[in-house]
């Protein structure tokens, strides 16, 4: 195979990453550039030069995706990678955006050893693949891949009661082109961990073979507001304590399932919001994952005859709404192995794994045969200023995705 003395720069991976950082900074090193946002587009455009600096043919779908071309000797469907740029309200400066600069680096490293692939190498940017100002997350590329509508998406109103056609159109990234107008010969992905397992085990590498299901709810609950002093418990109708009963079961609910189940309460909005005031309303969230779906139909079912028995007993209208909806994925086996097989000849210690959180490769692939690739998180820390991956692993993960992109770029 070609290239097999290239590495990649790991001081200009890390100066690209220390640069893109910059937008959006936040206290303590991370970073807050929530989807397209004006931070999410000076953030872009940095991207995007670099793109056009590197030679790549860069297109714009009408839901923002970008996507750098670097042409190939054969032409035909390119080897894919890339991930995301935008973040949590408070996030870190390694998630997503190793995925996206990790490939601006392996076609750095390419265009200066003046290696020529077989087939097309694609670099591509995701829009809203976090999904904390639009949902559903990982958007982008769920468009991409044709799970949701282009129009829906568009349509669809963030948190702070603007649409994704209207921002898109504010900061310049509604592009002309279909979304899917390029599909891969494969994807792969590069990402921190975001977990503690390979950290926890010394291990370098994880080869990511699956990934959990996801369930998103918005439970909605109306009881009665009173006087917190004045009112009988028997007599309340309280929107706060059905709230904070939901989060309790959420809890019990995965003890008990065991295995990979997980349940999580995210955010509690209660209404009026006062101390000595039974709450009116509350909105709470819910997210369930499982990386095996009759288990997580089993959870929602219970979770659905549990809101059914809060609300008889409480007496209060309860209603839920899904917020996104996601199978498990397996990942294609074939490419998992070049992972394995490419981490232990550079001398790295690996391990097969499941990711525990949504990624656009989930989305890319019901197109191509995709896999990720992990590299430890410290602390196992994610989404959070405090993130930090180590410098010898950005370089370990980003050398494997050199040498599992050549491998792919072969007809």
């Amino acid at each position: 195979m070609p290239g097999h003395d290239l590495a990649i720069d790991i001081d200009r991976l890390r100066g690209r990453l220390d640069r893109l950082a910059e937008i959006g900074a936040i206290d303590g090193g991370g970073c807050c550039r929530l989807a397209l946002s004006d931070d999410d587009r000076r953030g872009r455009d940095l991207v995007v030069g670099w793109m056009r600096e590197l030679g790549l043919d860069v297109g714009i779908d009408a839901i923002g995706n970008i996507v750098g071309l670097r042409a190939g000797g054969t032409g035909g469907a390119p080897v894919m990678t890339g991930s995301h740029i935008d973040t949590v309200r408070t996030g870190g400066r390694y998630d997503g955006n190793l995925g996206v600069l990790a490939g601006l680096e392996v076609v750095e490293v390419l265009n200066t050893a003046g290696i020529e692939t077989e087939r097309p190498i694609a670099v591509a940017v995701f829009t809203n693949e976090e999904g904390a100002r639009f949902a559903p997350d990982m958007m982008g590329s769920l468009v991409y891949a044709g799970g949701l509508d282009l129009d829906t998406a568009l349509a669809t109103e963030g948190i702070d009661g603007a649409t994704v056609g209207d921002e898109l159109r504010r900061i310049g990234y509604a592009g002309d082109l279909a979304p899917g107008h390029i599909r891969p010969h494969a994807f792969v992905e590069l990402h921190i961990e975001q977990g503690p397992i390979l950290e926890a085990e010394g291990v370098t590498i994880g080869a990511v073979e699956n990934l959990q299901g996801i369930s998103w709810q918005e439970v909605r609950i109306t009881g009665q507001s009173n006087h917190a002093g004045t009112t009988p418990m028997r007599l309340r109708h309280d929107a706060g304590y059905c709230a904070t009963a939901i989060g309790q079961f959420v809890r019990e609910l995965a003890a008990g399932m065991g295995g990979d189940q997980v349940g999580t309460v995210g955010a509690i909005d209660l209404h009026p919001n006062l101390i000595n005031v039974i709450a009116a309303s509350a909105k709470v969230t819910v997210d369930l994952r499982n990386t095996d779906e009759a288990k997580l139909q089993e959870a929602e079912r219970r979770f659905a005859e549990f809101l059914d028995e809060l609300a008889e007993r409480e007496g209060a209208a309860i209603s839920s709404r899904s917020l996104a909806r996601f199978e498990p994925v397996t990942f294609d086996a074939g490419i998992a192995d070049t992972i394995t097989g490419v981490a232990q000849a550079l001398g790295h210690s690996t391990r097969r794994m499941t990711s525990g959180a949504g990624h656009d490769a989930q989305m890319m692939a019901r197109l191509c045969p995709t896999a990720m690739i992990f590299t430890p998180s410290v602390g196992g820390i994610s989404h959070n200023p405090a993130e930090h991956t180590e410098p010898a692993d950005l370089a370990a993960g980003a050398n494997v995705l050199l040498r599992t992109l050549l491998a792919l770029a072969r007809p």
